[in-house]
């Protein structure tokens, strides 16, 4: 079922320009060895522990993108292997995570996280905070963070206007700091937007990165 669905999905991005990132919260190591083997090779963590407990687990090649709500005590143990952290939401855990790159003498990627949802308990930026971010003498210093990219989460909702909406201000907040900050950055690309109930739509409105788990693994 796994293979089947990674391969269905796969077919689906087939001519976009998205990227399947596998989220396997709470799913075994052996249920994640069974999607790397349908081809997945981007796997999406929200726990931190959960993610350092696994990667040692799976082949060298994952590339790991933490996706939940990171607290900057708990960066030092992901540091060493995680290739994006998707939540990204002050200046502070982005100075905490150049500071644990660069003691192992790495490069991480970040996508911004904002918030788009009606949901008040989802966390993330603006794009006045965004903005005083990439504005600073801080940002300007980082050497062992590149931000590649925004993220969000919209609403749980079966409304299509709505996610749509949601979706658009997203994309929309991506061409402004694309413009503005980015322009001669080749690898600030990435919108990840859209999950297993709404990614067909994200697609439509030009995610690159989509998060897809109870698509692939059921429902929990």
């Amino acid at each position: 079922m796994i293979q089947e669905n990674i391969q269905r999905i796969q077919q689906q991005l087939a001519g976009t320009a998205a990227r399947l990132v596998v989220v396997t919260k709470t799913h075994s190591v052996e249920r994640l060895q069974e999607a790397y083997e349908a081809g997945a090779r981007i796997f999406g963590e929200n726990r931190v522990q959960e993610m350092a407990a696994k990667h040692p687990e799976l082949p060298a090649d994952v590339e790991w993108h933490l996706i939940g709500h990171l607290q900057t005590n708990k960066v030092k143990y992901i540091a060493p292997f995680v290739h994006t952290i998707q939540s990204i939401d002050s200046l502070k855990l982005l100075l905490e995570i150049e500071r644990q790159a660069a003691r192992h003498n790495r490069v991480i990627e970040g996508l911004l996280q904002f918030h788009i949802a009606d949901e008040e308990t989802k966390t993330g930026l603006t794009l006045p905070e965004a903005e005083e971010i990439l504005g600073s003498e801080e940002f300007r210093a980082l050497r062992h963070v590149r931000l590649t990219g925004v993220m969000a989460v919209a609403t749980f909702t079966p409304d299509e206007d709505q996610l749509r909406r949601e979706f658009r201000a997203l994309r929309g907040y991506f061409d402004k700091l694309k413009a503005l900050y980015f322009a001669e950055d080749e690898a600030f690309r990435e919108v990840s937007m859209g999950m297993s109930s709404d990614y067909a739509l994200a697609l439509r409105e030009g995610s690159t990165l989509i998060r897809v788990g109870s698509a692939i693994f059921g429902a929990r």
